[in-house]
């Protein structure tokens, strides 16, 4: 068989590979790219939307399967690969930020900016060039979670402020704004201008995904966020207890209102396993946030189990996706990621029209 006609047959048992996210083939979605020939082997690049694609691993094997089985084939090499899209391209707002992901929960005290440092740290073990914003100006949390002392950032020209880089992300936070141990005091007009200084002085140069991590509620600080920056998506944070799923459905409408996508409800502190039982103990009810979810139409994303550890490390400066990786609270964090990465891609899928916008490029 010729080096086209072999093209053209693995091409076409490739139309039968889909994205399952996209509900598309991932010819048609352009993915395939760099397709080249030694002998009757066979090499090829999968370049997906985001290297925290939760089924990257489906998609190389079934590529693998299918290539392998085409007449005239002998070693398929599959190379995955990812560019992460941008939401908004033209916005003037921080224009080398591809995505900005709010994380927000109704009221305190549900682990809101636990999960934010760790989807952020779960988004970077992928790949993913990651920021962290801490806009809960009343309570900024994240630094003590990451291990970061408490101190001015470093400045630069035209009143450039540089964030501090730790686990391998980008972090600036409200904490850096008053001494170490001191409360910020502030009213309505000052939380503004510390946010719109958040967005136009940090450098956070070019970054795939900015995870905020917004104040409980749904006040000033919510309200100037939404207005002033492209929030690609939120994800909403709630107990399983019915007195945070009512708040946590208005911090749902509030993003309704300001037309920012809800990307899912996460229910952290879900359930606990105890030593040397596989059982899940619901301990603050079962199933509010997928209900919740359901009712509101909007994806239920993850539970997050309440394991000590999560706690623990947050104290030690480590988060629990750095200290470790392998347990059951780092695992539904990076699965987590995956599911929020993939939310975004097919909001940007149905906004670019998927069917016409990509085409497959390769080599021969």
């Amino acid at each position: 068989m010729s080096e086209d006609a072999l093209r053209e047959e693995i091409i076409k048992v490739l139309k039968t590979v889909k994205d399952p996210d996209l509900n598309r083939d991932i010819v048609s979605l352009g993915f395939v790219k760099e397709m080249k020939f030694d002998g009757n082997n066979v090499s090829f690049d999968v370049e997906l939307t985001t290297p925290a694609c939760p089924v990257k691993e489906q998609l190389k094997n079934e590529c693998e399967t299918k290539v392998k089985a085409v007449e005239g084939v002998g070693n398929v090499v599959v190379n995955m690969t990812a560019v992460v899209r941008s939401t908004d391209r033209d916005q003037p707002v921080l224009p080398g930020v591809k995505n900005i992901i709010a994380v927000a929960s109704g009221k305190g005290g549900v682990g809101k900016s636990t999960v934010a440092a760790n989807l952020a740290l779960a988004l970077h073990v992928t790949g993913a060039s990651v920021g962290l914003m801490d806009a809960d100006i009343y309570g900024p949390s994240v630094p003590q979670m990451l291990g970061v002392p408490i101190a001015p950032p470093k400045g630069g020209p035209d009143n450039k402020i540089y964030p501090i880089e730790k686990h391998g992300i980008k972090l600036i936070s409200a904490a850096f704004l008053a001494k170490e141990g001191q409360p910020l005091m502030l009213r309505g007009p000052m939380l503004g201008g510390i946010i719109q200084q958040f967005l136009q002085n940090v450098d956070w140069g070019e970054l795939d995904y900015l995870v905020i991590d917004l104040p409980p509620g749904t006040g000033d600080v919510q309200m100037t966020l939404t207005q002033r920056a492209p929030i690609s998506g939120a994800v909403v944070v709630t107990t399983p207890q019915e007195v945070s799923l009512i708040d946590a459905e208005k911090g749902v409408k509030m993003f309704f209102q300001v037309k920012v996508p809800v990307l899912g409800i996460v229910e952290n502190m879900s359930y606990f396993i105890c030593d040397g039982c596989d059982k899940k103990h619901f301990i603050f009810k079962n199933g509010g946030g997928k209900t919740m979810a359901e009712r509101l139409n909007v994806p239920f994303i993850n539970d997050i189990p309440l394991i000590t550890n999560v706690a623990e490390c947050g104290d030690a400066g480590t988060p629990i996706v750095v200290a470790d990786p392998d347990s059951p609270a780092s695992i539904a964090y990076k699965e987590l990621a995956g599911k929020v990465a993939a939310q975004l891609s097919i909001n940007q899928a149905k906004e670019d029209n998927v069917e016409t916008s990509f085409e497959v490029a390769w080599e021969g």
